[in-house]
């Protein structure tokens, strides 16, 4: 086994094997573990009390962070000419229609977010196998399909982010930067668990929120206990 570094000992020395700390703790720790140069991703990890496989216990949604997720988020626009003036207002990164849909076509998929038209969709099928795997296809229900798409891009632009349970019940989202104060980092996992909450299926029996992992890019996670959090009861 090879050894710790002195900074593995260092980092390892501030996390207690097997403590569930506070969700305030958690906040200022995670900037102490993180030793990346760069300013890393902060992501939770939410285990969830749902069988995913069944369609009646499926957690999915969208929440607005209140101080946004720290990345820039590249939108594309797919609309209709009508449409151009507003998206490029809103702050798009890139509009059009058919120019962009023939790019990911042929691979393009540079972007974070698409935002489209419900008229365009059936342009948009087509694009299913190359959209869907990347987490880009445009969903009604995340609100990236809708005909106000000028107020969806400022939401985006602005920290609204979608999520979904995944396989194995857990719900993986960055929720902010290691450059965020802790209460920035704080307010943003409160708004996301809170969500969380609020979305639990009425088929779902037992205990809902499992476990909750602060982590950033490269660091170990850091255990929450869910009752520091105020809106779990």
């Amino acid at each position: 086994m090879s050894k710790l570094t002195k900074k593995q000992k260092s980092i390892s020395g501030k996390i207690e094997a097997g403590k569930a700390y506070t969700l305030k703790e958690a906040s200022v720790l995670i900037r102490e573990i993180t030793t990346v140069k760069f300013d890393a991703s902060v992501d939770v990890d939410v285990r969830l009390g749902v069988d995913p496989r069944k369609a009646n216990q499926m957690v999915r949604g969208v929440v607005s962070l209140p101080h946004g997720t720290g990345k820039r988020i590249r939108v594309l626009a797919l609309c209709t000419p009508d449409k151009e003036e507003e998206a490029t207002v809103a702050g798009a990164d890139y509009v059009g229609l058919d120019e962009y849909i023939d790019k990911i076509k042929n691979g393009w998929t540079d972007i974070d977010v698409i935002i489209t038209l419900p008229s365009i969709m059936g342009k948009i099928g087509a694009l299913g196998r190359i959209l869907g795997p990347r987490g880009l296809m445009p969903n009604p229900k995340s609100g990236t399909v809708t005909n106000d798409i000028g107020q969806a891009i400022k939401e985006v632009k602005h920290g609204k982010i979608d999520f979904k349970v995944d396989k194995t019940g857990i719900v993986h989202t960055s929720i902010g930067k290691v450059s965020f104060s802790p209460e920035f980092i704080s307010d943003n996992v409160k708004e996301f668990v809170s969500t969380l909450i609020k979305l639990k299926p009425a088929a779902t029996k037992g205990t809902y929120i499992k476990s909750i992992y602060l982590s950033s890019t490269m660091s170990i996670g850091i255990k929450i206990d869910p009752k520091s959090i105020d809106e779990i009861s």
